[in-house]
């Protein structure tokens, strides 16, 4: 009797135009058993049974049968039969026909033909043409064929597809038998409650990924199963249960146990001599826990962790090293700054200041102006009041500035020394010069004028408004 080898996929990857129909599949099928090869529709699984047998290359990793690739196989259909799909026969040829030409390549005996088409039960139609054969009856030849070298290792894609539920049961028990006799059976299929009532182990994929490998009992935790038991005297069984060291819970269908088996709850109740109604194990159903892990809200084989705890540096507070820094503005707390620091309207950085002369006051009017006039060799005189930029528009201290009639006090002097004030521009001075230099007589008035425009000037800078006889009826002292 043929042996069963063991089937490997070592890290194999294949991918199509970018894709991976199959990403580092690592996997392991033993014989004795029947392995049952689930995922959703793309997941990769004929991608992989394809290169196990030889018809697609890998883009990285390897297949073996038995420690070797299909390819270096002495005798392939007698170590491996496959079928992969239902219509890969000559409509024109009867099932005999082609199994026909299938021995006649491996060299097998022509007596075994018909022992196959008995197998699988089609020796009544074996001269029928397969054209005309339904999709069950090419699912029963395509595993004919798979059987005809008597191979240790049987490999099946959807091999229930098309069969009624006398073919599905059949088709069970073939493998089964098959497995019993120690020879290696893997099979693809859609249908989760057949893979559950055919199969020992699983593998699952996902994307093209392995996200399950083992046994169905290990498909989920143990304490996600519990044994539901009733009997007519509810109350002596729960007594026992309890007395037996298990916790339970009354239930409208009968006590739930957890952390025991039906066969203990059985054994129990037996020997307290309580008749049993009903006796069963519930828990996640085997398409649950397909559907979790196909969608990666279940991971098999990892146990949740504890994310990792932060290092001493991540987990210590920010140092708010700027923020104490800031915290005192002469003795100020932070976000709060003495109202004598801030003037009333700030200068924009980007306009220059004028630098104070670090000379005697010069007590021409004008002198310190910056900004031209149009009139040729003049300069406009920028009041002394206003500090040593002119208003822009839009400035309320601008604004508060003007007379009843629109127009801006003009505080200049006239040049004669006689006090007059005057409504035109002056003739520019060098601000270098002095009164000496210019010939000029300043009496005490244009002195004294001259000073208390300076004083304003220091006023303004200092926050204060620059007219302190000027009757704020309009809002007062913007502070």
């Amino acid at each position: 009797m043929p042996e069963g080898q063991v089937l490997e996929f070592s890290d194999v990857t294949k991918r199509f135009r970018g894709v991976d129909a199959v990403a580092g599949l690592t996997a392991r099928v033993d014989p004795g058993v029947v392995t049952g090869f689930l995922g959703p529709n793309g997941a990769g699984k004929t991608t992989s049974l394809r290169i196990l047998l030889g018809l697609v290359a890998p883009t990285s990793g390897r297949t073996r049968i038995g420690g070797a690739s299909y390819a270096e196989l002495p005798h392939p259909l007698q170590t491996v039969g496959a079928a992969l799909e239902a219509s890969s026969f000559h409509p024109g040829r009867s099932a005999a026909h082609h199994l026909a030409v299938y021995a006649q390549a491996a060299g097998l005996p022509g007596r075994r033909i018909d022992e196959v088409l008995g197998l699988v039960g089609l020796a009544d139609v074996a001269g029928r043409k397969v054209g005309g054969y339904s999709l069950g009856m090419r699912q029963r030849l395509g595993l004919a064929t798979a059987l005809l070298g008597d191979p240790g290792v049987l490999v099946l894609d959807e091999p229930a597809n098309g069969l009624d539920p006398e073919g599905i049961k059949w088709m069970r028990t073939l493998l089964r038998a098959f497995a019993a006799e120690g020879r290696t059976v893997l099979v693809s299929s859609h249908l989760l409650a057949e893979i559950q009532q055919t199969a020992d182990q699983l593998l699952i994929l996902a994307h093209g990924q392995l996200v399950f490998e083992g046994g169905i009992e290990d498909l989920a935790d143990p304490s996600e199963y519990a044994t539901v038991v009733d009997a007519p005297d509810r109350a002596a069984l729960a007594a026992a249960v309890a007395a037996a060291g298990y916790d339970s819970e009354v239930l409208r269908t009968g006590l739930t146990v957890r952390g025991a088996e039906p066969v203990e709850i059985g054994a129990i109740a037996a020997s307290a001599g309580i008749a049993l109604s009903s006796l069963q194990r519930r828990g996640p159903a085997l398409e649950e826990i397909f559907l979790a892990l196909v969608d990666g809200t279940r991971v098999h084989g990892q146990v949740a962790t504890d994310a990792a705890a932060p290092s001493p540096d991540d987990a210590a507070p920010q140092t708010p090293a700027l923020a104490d820094e800031a915290s005192e503005v002469d003795g100020a707390p932070v976000d709060e700054v003495p109202v004598d620091e801030v003037p009333v309207d700030e200068v924009p950085v980007d306009e220059p200041a004028v630098d104070e002369p670090s000379g005697p006051a010069d007590t021409t009017p004008g002198a310190d102006a910056d900004e031209p006039v149009t009139a040729p060799d003049t300069t406009e005189a920028t009041p002394a009041a206003h500090g040593d930029l002119p208003a822009a528009d839009g400035d309320p201290l601008a604004a508060e500035s003007l007379e009843d009639d629109g127009t801006a006090p003009s505080p200049r002097i006239d040049a004669s020394g006689e006090g007059g004030l005057l409504t035109e521009g002056v003739p520019a001075s060098d601000p270098d010069e002095t009164d000496a230099t210019r010939g000029e007589t300043v009496d005490a008035q244009t002195v004294a004028e001259s000073a208390d425009a300076a004083s304003a000037d220091e006023e303004t800078t200092d926050g204060a408004h620059p007219f302190p006889d000027h009757d704020h009826r309009d809002g007062g002292d913007a502070r």
